[in-house]
């Protein structure tokens, strides 16, 4: 019989998860894995599903796998993070969460949980994807007994939230099938404007902002951390023209499809 060889967890910094490079975290992306959050210093913002919130100091979030996010967190802040694989069968939030973690002895159960996955990472034990596989799993059972202590899902009622919502979960979904913004308001059967006013409401910035920086976010990507050829990138990603996909990156970067492949 084969070993078993769970999914692998990660636990990191802030720094680290965003390869001490902004854009990774501030534009509009989704992540294949789950990630749980926990700012334990200073204070940032974020928007999840197209509903803005701020960080402070002792909050936890928790976006699922898929989902569409950014992060801008204060220089001066210190936050770790664990990302859980979306196959790793432990029972987590299927909606974003975001929590104050009030109460000093929650705040140490999180930390022991989180400084034990470091420990398993520094010293590459013998098991230490299982190791790391139980310690996620200690940390659904903290997050679930927060929540029923004080359900605070970001998920919420208004009509406005809803409507982000849905228009980020189409964003991840058909961002590069080239549809305008406009595209997407009739899909939702709303007109553009409406949809505009309401990003404005719920994310501070506009449906079209969301879904430029969504397709810039993975061209930088692709082109930093991959190899495939530049025309092909902007064919993947809806681009008419490898010219058009040329401007766009210059355009919101500064810098050519090929300056940024250099920085690799």
């Amino acid at each position: 019989m084969a070993d078993y060889t769970p999914p692998t967890v990660r636990s990191q910094t802030l720094s680290q998860l965003s390869g001490h490079e902004d854009w990774r975290l501030t534009l509009p992306h989704a992540r294949s894995t789950h990630l749980f959050l926990y700012l334990s210093k200073g204070q940032g913002r974020t928007i999840v599903l197209g509903r803005r919130r701020g960080l402070t100091m002792n909050t936890v979030l928790f976006v699922p796998a898929g989902t569409l996010m950014m992060l801008d967190i204060g220089k001066q802040s210190y936050g770790q993070v664990v990302q859980i694989p979306a196959d790793a069968g432990l029972v987590l939030p299927g909606d974003p969460v975001q929590l104050r973690v009030r109460e000093s002895m929650a705040q140490a159960e999180l930390i022991a949980i989180i400084d034990a996955m470091q420990r398993e990472q520094a010293t590459h034990r013998p098991y230490g994807a299982e190791a790391l596989q139980a310690h996620a799993g200690l940390l659904s059972v903290w997050l679930r007994r927060l929540l029923a202590s004080e359900p605070a899902p970001v998920g919420a009622g208004k009509a406005a939230d809803r409507l982000a919502a849905a228009f980020c979960a189409l964003v991840e979904r058909d961002f590069r099938s080239s549809q305008s913004m406009a595209d997407f308001a009739a899909t939702l059967g709303v007109t553009p404007t409406h949809l505009t006013r309401t990003l404005r409401q719920t994310a501070g910035i506009t449906a079209a902002e969301i879904l430029t920086g969504r397709t810039l976010h993975e061209a930088r990507g692709m082109l930093q951390d991959g190899s495939l050829p530049i025309g092909l990138i902007s064919e993947m990603l809806g681009f008419s023209s490898a010219a058009y996909f040329t401007r766009f990156i210059q355009k919101h970067t500064g810098k050519t499809p090929t300056a940024l492949r250099r920085r690799r």
